[in-house]
C-alpha cells in the first residue's frame, strides 16, 4: 500500500489490481477503494500469501533448522523467492499477481522482501510462545 501511494497516488491501486483475475482489465487500473475490487484483491492476495505461508510452515515443522533464526530467515526468504519466481514465470497472465502493473520492481522487491521477512517473523514469533521446540 506505501509503495502504491508514493507511485500511483492511491494505495488501494496495486491491491485492486490483484482481483484482474475476475474483473480482468478494469481492475488494473481502478484507484479508488470499493468492496467490488478491493476487497476482492485483498482477499485474493491474502489467500495467496497463506497459502505460500503454510508451505513455509510445513517445510520448518519437526526439523531443527526451525530452531535457528538465521535458517528460518534463509528458509523464509528461498520461500518468497520461489513465490516470485511462480508468479512471474509459471503462472499465466490471467492468474499473475496483477499488482506488477502498478509497481516499480524496486517496490516489487520490497514486496517480496516484506513477505519474506513477515514469515521469518512469525515463524520465530511461533516459535517462542511455547510450541513444540
Amino acid at each position: 500500500m506505501v509503495c502504491g501511494r508514493r507511485e500511483t497516488g492511491s494505495s488501494a491501486a496495486p491491491i485492486n489490481a490483484v482481483s484482474h483475475w475476475y474483473w480482468r482489465e478494469e481492475a488494473l487500473y481502478f484507484r479508488q477503494t470499493d468492496i467490488k475490487h478491493t476487497l476482492l484483491g485483498y482477499l485474493t492476495h491474502h489467500g495467496a500469501s497463506v497459502f505460500w505461508g503454510a508451505l513455509f510452515a510445513g517445510a520448518l515443522h519437526g526439523r531443527p533448522a526451525a530452531r535457528n533464526p538465521g535458517a528460518v530467515l534463509a528458509g523464509s526468504m528461498a520461500t518468497s523467492a520461489v513465490a516470485c519466481f511462480v508468479d512471474f514465470h509459471l503462472t499465466p497472465p490471467r492468474l499473475t499477481p496483477g499488482f506488477e502493473h502498478r509497481l516499480s520492481q524496486r517496490s516489487l522487491a520490497a514486496v517480496y522482501g516484506s513477505f519474506a521477512a513477515g514469515l521469518a517473523v512469525g515463524a520465530l514469533l511461533v516459535r517462542g510462545s511455547g510450541s513444540p521446540k
